[in-house]
C-alpha cells in the first residue's frame, strides 16, 4: 500500500525486459494509460497495483 501523501508508484519499464506472459511466455506490452500490461498471444490484460504487474491469470483480464 502507498503511503497518502505520495502518488502510487508508476511500472518500472526495465521488468518488461524480465517479464513474460504467464500463460504463453510470449512478450508483453505496457499500457501507461490503462496501467496494465497485456499478452496479444494470449488475449489478456495484467492490471498493476501500486505499480506491481499481477501476474496470475485467474486475476487477468480478457481482452
Amino acid at each position: 500500500m502507498s503511503a497518502p501523501d505520495r502518488p502510487n508508484p508508476s511500472f518500472d519499464r526495465k521488468m518488461l525486459e524480465a517479464l513474460v506472459c504467464p500463460v504463453t511466455q510470449g512478450t508483453l506490452i505496457y499500457d501507461e494509460k490503462a496501467q496494465r500490461l497485456i499478452s496479444k498471444s494470449a488475449g489478456l490484460a495484467f492490471q498493476l497495483r501500486d505499480g506491481i504487474p499481477i501476474m496470475l491469470p485467474s486475476e487477468a483480464v480478457k481482452l
